[in-house]
């Protein structure tokens, strides 16, 4: 059984730089989702019109949303390269990587031609960049999250972690706040040129973020393990062999972010469809305000874990998000915008943080050092490519008036059913020394996979 390390421990790692992290962490983190949902409030509000205007209306809308989870697909796979480098090179050499791809696939966006300029092509370059988007953000929060956690002091490493969630939240704010005003442009304009400028923004954050990564240390934990037993030749391979069970917990408890794609993406395209009514900018100030309640959130839930353990705060946001978002679908059914505020800001920027802000560290200390960034890249991406695809099925779910937002409900508080089973499953490991994480197999002491660096 874990106990807590004595007091005598030293309260941050030798060598270890928590703030500058957890910074490092929060600008990438922030351009990564910045982009996400930049893409996001386009495929719902823009894209059928641009890229996918010879269809009927419900068409183009169900294609545009595919092509938001067509990233997600691609994401399991930039999940094994990346994890395998970030185990085998560090953690900071990903973390430059993953920031000069996202930044770089968004601003191409930003420069596609539409399809009544050349056609088929346009939704295929479309698709191309939104493939790049996704293998960039395959690596980017599990080597934020490395980073952060094994730079963080044990008894804080929840805290420090929540950084690189708290970032995302921050990502999504400034993106929704982008384009609220782009939202009010006339239709000719928004459609010409106006969906272009968020997309172009990109490289500002882009910039600013690689100043911060340059400055960080690679981590004291993987410069230790790297100098004393040698870096994994196979990460995957030892993964697997030590540590599929966590592996399976980690995609089960990813498809809790099913829980932002339908709040994101499929509430928005419902509460401004004909059957609803409600405005573009009311609603992206539903998401501004939500996000906004969730930087304050995410780090109190993460300090909260600190103290109670991960499990008991993770349960709170995975059980409380399948109730909180039947209310905010039926607040929209309904109109009401003074509702669908306080329900949006209830289900989104609190509840759902729960498990949003504890997932970095809850999911990280399941593995050793050796496998940490494979362990999280591959459980999360494969997980987050269901939840992303959870837009696609809710547009399907919906049915051809796009209305029946209670089978969307459903299938929704359904996809929480894995996170609280992965949850109940894992063991508590928030008092748990960070150089003992994830080595409770005696088979893996031997370490033969190493090679010496």
């Amino acid at each position: 059984m874990s106990v807590p390390a004595p007091p005598s421990a030293p309260a941050v790692p030798p060598g270890g730089q928590p703030k500058k992290a957890a910074l490092a962490a929060w600008i990438g983190s922030a351009l990564e989702y910045y982009d996400f949902f930049v893409y996001g409030s386009a495929a719902a509000l823009i894209f059928p019109k641009v890229f996918f205007d010879e269809s009927d209306p419900a068409t183009a809308t169900l294609l545009s949303l595919a092509t938001f989870g067509v990233a997600y697909a691609a994401r399991p796979v930039g999940a094994l390269f990346l994890g395998h480098f970030g185990d085998r090179i560090g953690r900071k050499k990903i973390m430059l990587f993953t920031l000069l791809l996202m930044g770089l696939s968004t601003f191409l966006i930003g420069c596609l031609p539409s399809r009544a300029e050349v056609g088929g092509l346009a939704p295929v370059l479309l698709v191309l960049c939104r493939v790049l988007q996704g293998v960039s953000a395959a690596g980017e929060q599990a080597s934020a999250s490395s980073m952060s956690l094994e730079h963080a002091p044990p008894d804080r490493r929840g805290f420090f972690t929540s950084f690189t969630l708290s970032g995302t939240q921050g990502g999504q704010l400034i993106a929704t706040l982008v384009f609220i005003p782009v939202s009010q442009l006339p239709e000719d304009q928004l459609l010409s040129w106006g969906w272009r400028v968020p997309f172009w923004l990109s490289a500002v954050v882009a910039a600013v973020g690689w100043f911060i990564r340059r400055t960080v240390q690679e981590t004291p934990a993987f410069t230790r393990q790297a100098a004393a037993e040698g870096v994994v030749r196979l990460p995957l391979v030892a993964l697997l062999r030590h540590h599929w069970a966590d592996v399976l917990r980690v995609i089960g408890g990813a498809l809790i972010a099913s829980v932002s794609t339908v709040f994101t993406v499929w509430a928005l395209a419902y509460a401004t469809s004909d059957s609803v009514g409600m405005s573009k900018t009311s609603m992206l100030w539903v998401g501004a305000l939500a996000n906004l309640v969730a930087l304050g959130a995410i780090p109190a839930w993460a300090t909260l874990s600190d103290r109670i353990g991960r499990r008991p705060v993770y349960l709170i946001g995975a059980v409380g998000s399948a109730v909180a978002m039947y209310g905010y679908l039926w607040a929209i059914s309904t109109g009401s915008y003074p509702l669908v505020l306080v329900l949006g800001i209830t289900a989104f920027g609190v509840v759902y943080s729960a498990a949003n802000g504890v997932w970095p560290s809850f999911y990280g200390e399941m593995f050793s050092t050796r496998v940490r960034l494979s362990g999280m890249a591959v459980g999360t991406q494969i997980g987050f490519a269901v939840a992303g695809f959870a837009v696609t099925f809710a547009a399907r779910i919906a049915g051809p008036g796009g209305d029946d937002w209670p089978a969307v409900a459903l299938f929704t508080a359904a996809l929480c059913v894995p996170p609280v089973i992965a949850a109940l499953s894992a063991r508590e490991t928030h008092r748990q020394a960070t150089e003992d994480l994830g080595s409770r197999n005696p088979r893996e002491a031997s370490r033969p996979e190493t090679v010496a660096v």
